[in-house]
């Protein structure tokens, strides 16, 4: 059986202008959950504007995998890795 499932790791961007980044299978509707106050503890305190960035996987360890290691750099470290895959913050 094949699927067309695929795994999201994706960055936003929050009003605080921190940065967080996530996992997920839809994107838009992860975000649109951030914005609506239940998602992540972090995202209901820091307040998400916009989606940075995301970035499509076909396992979910692969997705889970960029998720983890984005959350354990420097937030230069996360900037330069925005800013070599075209985003600019």
């Amino acid at each position: 059986m094949v699927t067309d499932k695929f795994y999201y790791f994706y960055v936003l961007l929050c009003e605080d202008n921190s940065l967080y980044g996530g996992f997920t299978t839809d994107v838009a509707k992860r975000f649109a959950t951030h914005v609506a106050g239940k998602g992540a503890k972090y995202t209901r305190v820091h307040h998400p504007l916009k989606v940075l960035y995301s970035e499509q996987f076909t396992t979910k360890h692969d997705a889970l995998h960029a998720e983890w290691a984005f959350k354990h750099q420097s937030r230069q470290k996360k900037l330069a890795y925005l800013a070599a895959h075209g985003v600019s913050v």
